[in-house]
């Protein structure tokens, strides 16, 4: 499995990672084998994926908690990331969401992260993390400076508890922000053949501050696989719930693009997943692919991108399908 290293940070993590928002189940995934769950995590480190991601509020912290299990007497084969700042502990911050009974908040307070690293730090069983993130940015009416909130983390890093600094769900500001503060070494962020947002901004300043990118939905949960009819029917409340290309009319385009690529799976012995993850992969030497899994055999699946060798030629008509997509989607 190729590495690439983790911003400047002394981390070397396998180009593909695993999420793992799924093994919290809940509203968002329904009901989840945990013993599955758990093999599906060992399989990844058997095949090179060391980098094992996940939050607090995955499953409220059920998913960190089956992330701790597996990594029981593995964790010096795994680099571990979690994320702080959204907590359903009390009234705190500023209102995020409700979900499966609780209401969650945006506090990316010093105090607020210290908590959440503690507990985090608790439900995985461990005395520190490999990245710790922000998982969304601070927020009216509860406004933190992110020059706070970086000094925070920067001592949690000098006392050992965490090894990187990341955020998610930024802007460039933001990130111009943090930067000025302390050493950022990853931002997570949504990216697809299909959803291109960070091309514009995000991924240049990437690039030009050695900031890896893990970028998450490689797959957009699911669709980009090929195995989503266009009669499929979304449960209220799911994760896909009037997600972009979820919406009948854009799935109809997404799998109009995809029955265009029966050639190249065969050309490649690989599923249309497998292209996907790859184009992805190949977008920046600063890239990072984070995939999902709570099975083993997703996670099998996953592994085969890294073995492709996509020609050029392939990758440039592949781009070109999705901006044909994308154009429409925005008519």
């Amino acid at each position: 499995m190729e590495t690439r290293k983790i911003g400047k940070s002394q981390l070397d993590a396998s180009v593909l990672s695993m999420g793992s928002w799924a093994i919290g189940g809940g509203s968002w995934w329904g009901e989840n084998d945990d013993e599955m769950s758990i093999k599906a995590i060992h399989k990844s480190l058997e095949y090179g994926v060391n980098w094992i991601d996940t939050a607090p509020v995955y499953g409220f912290g059920h998913s960190e908690e089956i992330v701790g299990k597996a990594l029981k007497g593995k964790r010096d084969k795994a680099i571990l990331s979690t994320k702080c700042g959204l907590q359903w502990y009390n009234k705190k911050g500023s209102k995020h969401f409700t979900r499966d009974g609780h209401e969650v908040y945006r506090d990316l307070s010093p105090e607020g992260i210290r908590r959440d690293l503690e507990y985090s730090l608790k439900r995985l069983d461990t005395d520190y993390i490999d990245v710790y993130y922000t998982h969304w940015q601070s927020a009216a009416p509860v406004f933190v400076p992110i020059e706070d909130t970086m000094n925070e983390l920067m001592k949690m890093k000098k006392e050992g508890k965490i090894r990187a600094i990341g955020t998610s769900n930024v802007s460039l500001d933001n990130l111009k922000e943090y930067v000025k503060y302390g050493q950022l070494d990853v931002i997570q962020e949504k990216y697809s053949i299909l959803d291109r947002r960070i091309e514009k901004e995000l991924l240049p300043f990437c690039e030009k501050n050695g900031i890896t990118l893990q970028t998450y939905s490689p797959i957009e949960q699911g669709l980009l696989t090929g195995k989503i009819k266009a009669d499929y029917e979304i449960k209220p409340g799911e994760v896909r719930e009037n997600k972009k290309w979820w919406l009948p009319e854009n799935r109809k385009l997404a799998i109009e693009m995809l029955s265009k690529w029966t050639d190249l799976t065969e050309k490649y012995n690989c599923t249309l997943g497998n292209l996907v993850i790859k184009w992805t992969m190949l977008q920046s030497n600063n890239i990072n692919v984070l995939c999902g899994a709570r099975k083993i055999h997703q996670v099998e699946e996953n592994v085969k991108a890294a073995n492709i060798y996509l020609q050029a030629s392939d990758i440039k008509r592949m781009t070109r399908d999705a901006n044909e997509a994308i154009s429409a989607s925005n008519a």
